[in-house]
C-alpha cells in the first residue's frame, strides 16, 4: 500500500511502500514512478548507505525513461531497525533488495549500485544470478570497501581500512552527543555551497535537490549510521570469477570513499565489464547527473533490457 509522506505529496517525485523483509523487518521501499506512467525498463537501485532518492536528481525527472525501485536502509527514512541489531550486514540488504523486487513483481532486472550499494548488488548477483540482467556500479567496489577508502591520499589498503573503521567505532560511541547537533543543522544554499566546495563533494547543477538529499541524510543519528557502516565493513570481496552478468563501472577520480583504481582493477578481472572514470567526487551522480544517466541508458540498451 503506498504511503503518503509530506515530501512525496509536495512534489509527486516518489511514492513509498512499507514491505516486510525475510527476517521480519519492515522496510520502506520507494519508486520514482508513483503513477505508473514511466515508459522504460525497470532498474533496481541499491543505494548508498543511509542515502535517499533525492541524491539521484536525474532519476526524479519524469522523462528519465527508467522506472526505479529501491528502499531505505534499516533504521533510515522510515525503515524499521531490526529486532536483532546485528542484522545490518550486506547479506541482510540483499534480502531487502529481493523483498523489494518481489513486492513490485520484478523477476529479473538490471541492478544499479552506488557506494556500499555496489557491495549489495554484487553479493546479490553472486547468490541469485537469475535475478540479475546486468550491474551498473557507481562509485563503489564489489566488497571490502573500507580498504579502498582515502584513495587520493595513497595510503596502503590496510592503513586506510584501519583508520576508517576506527573512525566509525568512535562515531558509534560518541554519536549520542553529536546527533542532537547534526540532525538540526540547517541545510540551505549557503550550507550546500560550503559542502560542495569542500573537496569532499564538488559543485552540483541542482543545489535545491542537493539540499533536500543532504537534509534527509543527516536526519539519521550518527551512532546508528556508524552501526550500519560497521556492519557493512564485514563484507569481504566478492569472487568476481562467479559473476556472469555484464558490468559497467562509473568511477570518480577524486573519490575518497571508493577508490577509482580499485574499481578499475575489478573491471579488469571480470569477463564482461567496462570502466569509465569521471572528474568528480563520491557524489558523481549529483555532480554530473546527465552524464551518469546517459551511461546508464547506454548500458540498458547494450544489455537489451526493455520496459517491464
Amino acid at each position: 500500500m503506498p504511503i503518503t509522506t509530506p515530501d512525496a505529496a509536495a512534489t509527486d517525485l516518489v511514492s513509498f511502500h512499507d514491505i516486510l523483509s525475510d527476517d521480519g523487518t519492515h522496510v520502506r521501499a520507494w519508486t520514482n514512478d508513483p503513477d505508473g506512467t514511466i515508459d522504460g525498463p525497470t532498474v533496481v537501485l541499491c543505494n548508498g548507505l543511509g542515502t535517499n532518492p533525492y541524491q539521484w536528481p536525474a532519476l526524479l525527472d519524469p522523462a528519465c525513461g527508467v522506472r526505479v525501485v529501491s528502499w531505505n536502509h534499516r533504521g533510515v527514512g522510515g525503515s524499521e531497525r531490526p529486532r536483532d541489531r546485528s542484522h545490518v550486514e550486506i547479506e541482510h540488504f540483499v534480502e531487502d533488495a529481493l523483498s523489494v523486487m518481489d513486492h513490485f513483481g520484478i523477476d529479473r532486472a538490471v541492478h544499479m549500485g552506488w557506494s556500499m550499494g555496489v557491495n549489495t548488488m554484487f553479493e546479490l548477483a553472486l547468490r541469485n544470478p537469475e535475478r540479475v540482467a546486468g550491474l551498473f556500479a557507481v562509485a563503489g567496489v564489489p566488497g571490502d570497501t573500507f580498504r579502498t577508502m582515502l584513495a587520493p591520499l595513497r595510503l596502503p589498503h590496510q592503513v586506510a581500512r584501519l583508520l576508517t573503521i576506527n573512525a566509525c567505532r568512535a562515531a558509534k560511541l560518541t554519536g549520542w552527543a553529536v546527533s542532537p547537533i547534526t540532525t538540526r543543522i540547517p541545510i540551505g544554499p549557503k550550507a550546500v555551497a560550503l559542502i560542495t566546495h569542500s573537496g569532499f563533494m564538488f559543485p552540483v547543477p541542482d543545489p535545491e535537490m542537493a539540499a533536500r538529499g543532504i537534509k534527509e541524510f543527516i536526519s539519521t543519528p550518527v551512532e546508528w549510521y556508524a552501526h550500519l557502516a560497521l556492519g557493512t565493513s564485514r563484507h569481504a570481496r566478492v569472487s568476481l570469477s562467479s559473476i556472469q552478468a555484464p558490468v559497467r563501472f562509473v568511477a570518480a577520480k577524486y573519490d575518497v570513499l571508493a577508490g577509482a583504481r580499485d574499481m578499475w582493477t575489478a573491471a579488469e578481472r571480470l569477463a564482461d565489464a567496462e570502466y569509465f572514470e569521471l572528474r568528480g567526487s563520491h557524489f558523481i551522480q549529483m555532480e554530473q547527473p546527465e552524464v551518469v544517466h546517459d551511461l546508464l541508458l547506454e548500458f540498458l540498451d547494450k544489455v537489451g533490457v526493455t520496459a517491464s
